[in-house]
């Protein structure tokens, strides 16, 4: 007797379940599982060397020392010591950490300049670890696998049920972010139990926890809890407190260490915010010192620097403006390539002169088709111009639909046609904020004891989430506190010196230089690989396949596991971008 379709693809999903189990090293329970250990290992030697180019690794041999010892002590004493775990410190001003498979763990520094003692640092640590030892990332994989199949089971089965399969999708979506929180939260327990094996009080992981409460508040982009990736802070708080107590009851508590004073040395003279050296708007006009050269922007717009790309949007994500670097080695070469790689219709070309470079202007239109050539959706316009600058080949494309084109025309054209060299030695030559340790000189409330230090007005909040304090928070003299080398939230402009302008940990020897001469200056532009005209390498957390110039950019790992990637094809519909924000962690003030 013949088996129906139905039937054969349940016996055949009844089989792949049963043959796809494996012992989870944490639980010690056999859990559904696609991904190998091996496929585990491959993918994280896969992804290190791509995550390390998009956001680079930031120069600082104390600290890389650091976190490669308390590291691989951690992973010795880890469900999976067999692992050869790598650490990495991203030259990020984004706090945050993350891990991918295979034992590949990444602090940022901006969540090492948020850090007050090692306690904090090891409980992250922990929790990283910890995705990687209970294989989270395997997990999520087959879970989203089986999904699918159950999803295609529904199908098959059900004719009703082929009426909402977009809405199950997005159930299955819900789903599996409850079973992220689910990770979370066994993270957030071997943090817990590694860090206070290795000797640290893991309260202090609790403390750092609690503060991205305050952050997220101080944002305005609370996470609601039902749909939030991870735990709402204030029920991990409490947890991880609870944790805490109960893995000290079986250690000497007066032998963990919290080693404030130690940590706070270490970072002195660390690069805080972003790098201006990479790049940096100022009144609505960008500025690249190394590159040297500058153009305005709408005043407005949002403008977002990755490390190959910048992009500018409107509030109203009905335009972008794109710039990026060439690959070619002339003009001519580098439009004729920009119109075979994203397949466009030129339908007006001329060369131009822009402040006395040469330069080509081309308005085309991009009409998206399937493989029989039939439209697939709606065109759109776009207002380009390829400039020739020293050694390299500068694009700009201003695009929207072919209905607003003539609204944004304009605004593209003001911005494209204002590219020139950058010569005033004043937006060159900014420096970066650093971190800068400091001791009180008097007892008080923190708001004074900061005021007491040289920190303007306009820091003294920041600084509270920085140092883990609040603002009218007693401090005893001789507390080390964290200032900035010079004012942060405003504009300074400056050939030479500035307020504080030295780190006092001479010893420093990273050669970044980054930070922002107010709120908000974001990421880099490099220079071009020369693999494709448009360039490739917007910031980005999940990979986009055959690539698309894209209207959204996000930093480095929302969540905490995964890789980057991301290149460059065909031109996509501008979309409305989020506005984003810097999370930065305010931490306990925690022990010596």
């Amino acid at each position: 007797m013949k088996l129906s379709a139905k039937n054969t693809f349940f016996s055949l999903l009844v089989i792949l379940i049963f043959s796809s189990c494996a012992r989870n090293p944490v639980t010690g329970t056999k859990e559904f599982m696609l991904m190998s250990e091996g496929q585990e290992m491959a993918l994280g030697k896969q992804s290190d060397p791509s995550i390390g180019a998009e956001y680079g690794l930031y120069d600082d041999k104390v600290m890389q020392d650091f976190i490669n010892a308390k590291g691989k002590a951690m992973g010795k004493i880890s469900h999976r010591p067999d692992i050869d775990y790598q650490f990495r410190v991203l030259d990020s001003p984004v706090v945050n950490a993350f891990a991918v498979p295979g034992g590949y763990v990444y602090f940022t520094r901006g969540i090492m300049a948020h850090f007050n003692n090692e306690a904090e640092f090891a409980g992250v640590l922990g929790h990283e670890i910890g995705h990687i030892t209970a294989r989270h990332s395997a997990k999520q994989y087959s879970a989203q696998m089986i999904g699918q199949i159950g999803l295609m089971a529904g199908i098959i089965a059900s004719e009703d049920f082929r009426q909402f399969a977009q809405e199950a999708s997005q159930g299955l979506g819900l789903l599996f972010l409850k079973f992220g929180r689910d990770h979370e939260s066994q993270s957030d327990k071997l943090g817990v139990v590694y860090s206070t094996t290795i000797g640290y009080d893991s309260h202090e992981m609790a403390d750092f926890f609690n503060t991205l409460n305050r952050l997220q508040g101080d944002s305005g982009s609370s996470i609601p809890d039902f749909l939030s990736t991870h735990p709402n802070p204030v029920d991990r708080y409490n947890k991880v407190h609870q944790m805490s107590d109960v893995a000290q009851n079986v250690v000497d508590k007066n032998s963990l260490k919290v080693n404030r004073n130690q940590y706070l040395r270490m970072i002195d003279g660390l690069v805080y915010g972003e790098d201006p050296k990479q790049g940096y708007t100022e009144n609505n006009y960008f500025y690249h010192p190394e590159l040297k050269f500058q153009f305005p922007y709408p005043n407005g717009w949002r403008l977002v620097n990755s490390p190959q790309q910048i992009q500018i949007v409107p509030e109203d994500g009905k335009a972008l403006m794109l710039m990026t670097l060439s690959g070619e080695q002339t003009i001519d070469a580098a439009a004729q390539a920009a119109v075979e790689q994203f397949k466009l219709t030129v339908l007006d070309s001329r060369r131009t002169n822009v402040n006395g470079l040469n330069a080509i202007a081309m308005v085309s239109d991009q009409v998206p088709k399937d493989e029989q050539g039939n439209q697939t959706g709606e065109a759109i316009r776009l207002l380009t111009y390829l400039i020739q600058f020293n050694d390299f080949i500068y694009i700009f494309h201003g695009i929207s639909s072919q209905e607003d084109f003539s609204r944004y025309q304009n605004q593209f054209k003001s911005t494209m046609s204002d590219f020139k060299e950058l010569r005033d030695a004043s937006k060159i030559n900014v420096v970066a904020t650093r971190i800068t340790i400091k001791e009180a000189t008097r007892a008080g409330i923190f708001r004074q004891v900061m005021a007491n230090l040289g920190v303007v007005s306009e820091d003294l909040e920041e600084l509270s989430i920085v140092n883990g304090m609040e603002m009218n928070e007693n401090v005893e003299i001789g507390t080390l506190l964290k200032t900035f080398s010079k004012p942060h939230n405003r504009p300074v402009s400056q050939s030479g010196g500035s307020n504080n302008n030295q780190p006092s940990n001479s010893t420093k020897t990273d050669t970044n230089s980054g930070s922002n001469t107010q709120p908000g200056k974001i990421g880099k532009i490099g220079k071009p690989s020369g693999t494709t005209t448009g360039g490739s390498g917007t910031k980005t957390d999940k990979k986009t396949g055959g690539g698309s110039i894209d209207s959204t950019t996000t930093d480095p790992k929302s969540t905490t596991e995964g890789k980057s990637s991301d290149t460059l094809g065909k031109v996509i519909k501008p979309k409305s971008s989020t506005n984003g924000s810097k999370t930065k962690t305010k931490k306990k003030k925690g022990g010596n």
